[in-house]
């Protein structure tokens, strides 16, 4: 499940972030943020882009690098979320 996740959140990322640029590598653990690649405009639209497309809440306290700074841990973040059935309403 992770690589599936993983697939639609580097194409998101892609293609709002890089603008479609995709022959720049992005791998998994690469820090988001320390990269310049979203910064706090672009985590709000990351977080929006989370909370339609796996129909899950994101709480503003959630809103931290150890969740949404890697494609790593978002995958991560998004199948805890996914798991225990904490829904957007």
């Amino acid at each position: 499940m992770i690589s599936s996740n993983a697939n639609v959140i580097r194409s998101f990322i892609v293609e709002n972030f890089l603008f479609g640029d995709a022959s720049r590598p992005l791998s998994d653990s690469e820090s988001l943020i320390e990269n310049g690649i979203v910064d706090s405009t672009g985590i709000l639209e990351l977080v929006a882009f989370l909370e339609e497309r796996f129909a899950i809440l994101v709480a503003d306290a959630e809103m931290v690098p150890a969740n949404l700074d890697t494609i790593e841990s978002l995958c991560a973040y998004v199948d805890r979320k996914t798991n225990t059935g904490v829904r957007a309403a």
